[in-house]
C-alpha cells in the first residue's frame, strides 16, 4: 500500500511539472484594455430582419455603428481586399479595429495550408490598422449538419492552429480560438482537444459564452466551468444573452449571470477584450432596430462589466 501511494505521488509530481499542466497555471495573464467593440454578425442579424444587407453600403453601415457610441469594430473578413475596402470608412468614422474574425478550415492538411495563407494575407493588412487579435473558428465539416470531425482530423486541426498562431505571433498578432455549439458535441471533444493540444503562447481563447451555454444544452454551469478551466487563455469575450433559451433583443438579465461572470473575471485578474455579439433570431422580440439595440447594449455592458473596466 505504501509503495503504491508513493508511486501515485511521484506520478503527480511528474504531471504537475509537464508543460501541458503548467500552461493552465500560467501567471502571465494577458490584458487587452481596448474599447468595448461590436461584431459584424450581430449587425447582420438586425439588418437581415429589416430585409437589408450588412456590408453592402459600408459608408451607411459604419455610420449606423458610429451613431451608437461604440468606437471599436470586429468585422468578419474573408480576404485582404475586404480590409482595403473597409479601411477608409474606419478612418472616416473614427473607429478602431482591435480584433477581427475569420473562418478557417484546418482539419485537412491540404485545406489547412490554403486557409493559413489566406489568414496571413489578411493579417498583413489589418496589422497596419492596429489590430492585435485574430479570432478564428475552424469550420465544421458542414454548417448545421450532424457530421463531426474524427480523431485524425482533430489532430491535424490542433497542429494547424499551433502553426497559424506561431506565424501570427511573428507579425505581432494574437490568435484566439473561437467555437460555436458544434464543438461542444460528443463530450466537447473538439473543444477540449484544441485547447489541450495547443500552447497558450501561440493559441489563446475567444470565449463566446452563449455558444458554450447553448452547446452544453443550455447549461450555465458549463459556462463557469469553462471559465475555471481555460480562464488564463481568454483574451476576448463574445457577449450575448438569452431569456428562456432565446436570444434577447438587447443585453441584460437572462439565462447567464453576467454580473457573477464579471466578478469572476475580476477575481482572476482578467481583462479580456469585450465584444458585443447580441444577435436576434426567429423568436427574438422585434421592437427596435440594430442602432437602438446597440445603444442599450453598450450602456448595459458598461454597467455589468464595471468590475473590470
Amino acid at each position: 500500500m505504501y509503495a503504491k501511494r508513493r508511486q501515485f505521488l511521484n506520478s503527480l509530481a511528474v504531471i504537475s511539472a509537464s508543460p501541458l499542466f503548467t500552461s493552465f497555471k500560467n501567471k502571465d495573464k494577458k490584458s487587452f484594455n481596448f474599447p468595448i467593440a461590436c461584431n459584424a454578425y450581430n449587425w447582420k442579424t438586425f439588418y437581415d430582419r429589416q430585409n437589408k444587407k450588412w456590408g453592402e453600403d459600408l459608408d451607411k453601415c459604419l455610420a449606423d455603428l458610429a451613431q451608437t457610441g461604440i468606437t471599436a469594430y470586429e468585422p468578419g473578413l474573408e480576404s485582404a481586399e475586404e480590409v482595403r475596402k473597409l479601411a477608409p470608412f474606419l478612418k472616416k468614422y473614427n473607429l478602431t479595429m482591435p480584433s477581427i474574425y475569420v473562418n478557417s478550415v484546418l482539419h485537412k492538411a491540404e485545406d489547412a495550408e490554403k486557409s493559413i495563407a489566406t489568414v496571413l494575407s489578411i493579417a498583413d493588412e489589418v496589422v497596419k490598422l492596429g489590430t492585435k487579435i485574430v479570432v478564428t473558428n475552424p469550420s465544421p465539416i458542414k454548417w448545421g449538419g450532424p457530421e463531426l470531425k474524427n480523431d485524425a482530423e482533430l489532430s491535424v486541426q490542433a497542429k494547424s492552429m499551433e502553426k497559424l498562431g506561431i506565424e501570427l505571433k511573428k507579425k505581432g498578432l494574437t490568435l484566439a480560438y473561437h467555437t460555436h455549439d458544434v464543438e461542444l458535441r460528443a463530450g466537447a471533444r473538439e473543444f477540449h482537444h484544441i485547447l489541450q493540444n495547443t500552447s497558450p503562447e501561440n493559441v489563446s481563447f475567444c470565449f463566446d459564452t452563449h455558444w458554450v451555454y447553448r452547446g452544453s444544452s443550455d447549461s450555465q454551469n458549463a459556462v463557469f466551468d469553462v471559465l475555471k478551466m481555460y480562464g488564463n487563455r481568454i483574451v476576448e469575450l463574445h457577449i450575448r444573452q438569452s431569456v428562456d433559451g432565446v436570444w434577447s433583443e438587447t443585453f441584460g438579465a437572462g439565462d447567464i449571470d453576467y454580473q457573477r461572470f464579471a466578478n469572476e473575471l475580476k477575481a482572476m485578474k482578467l481583462r479580456p477584450h469585450l465584444v458585443i455579439e447580441q444577435c436576434v433570431e426567429a423568436k427574438t422580440p422585434n421592437t427596435m432596430d440594430g442602432k437602438q439595440a446597440h445603444i442599450k447594449d453598450l450602456a448595459m455592458i458598461k454597467e455589468i462589466f464595471k468590475p473590470i473596466l
